[in-house]
């Protein structure tokens, strides 16, 4: 299986722009440039890679919960994961925070804890970002 994306860039980095789509669709001239990546704190200037990665994070992360609570017959009701990703300019990406909110029926509190660190240990977004610092926050609601 494989999935794509294409970005195009025009101009130099600081004050060039670019564009994202994807495969799917989902993003289809998607802007993104230096201000939206580095000074636009409010996230309102456009998309860029972070918060990619961190949206890639977020889902495969629950997705990937969700199959193991359902082998152990616990079926979440809700999973809300929220991955904040850092980004430090002349280093690079450093460290992915995971936070999540569940709603599993039916699970002790040990039994979840151990499941969503297998997850945050086994989703493949974790394992290609094993070059960085992968923290979690899980708790039930």
């Amino acid at each position: 299986m494989q999935r794509h994306a294409t970005a195009v860039w025009k101009g130099d980095l600081r004050g060039g722009t670019g564009t994202l789509d994807t495969q799917s669709g989902v993003l289809k001239g998607s802007a993104y440039s230096f201000k939206g990546r580095f000074e636009d704190e409010s996230g309102k200037a456009g998309t860029n890679p972070e918060e990619l990665i961190a949206a890639a994070h977020a889902g495969c992360f629950a997705m990937q919960l969700s199959h193991f609570l359902a082998e152990n017959g616990t079926t979440a009701e809700r999973l809300e994961a929220k991955a904040v990703v850092t980004v430090i300019p002349g280093t690079g990406i450093t460290e992915s925070a995971l936070t999540l909110t569940a709603k599993v029926p039916g699970i002790d509190k040990a039994k979840f804890q151990e499941l969503a660190e297998k997850a945050k240990a086994n989703c493949p977004v974790s394992q290609a970002l094993g070059a960085i610092k992968v923290t979690l926050d899980a708790k039930l609601a």
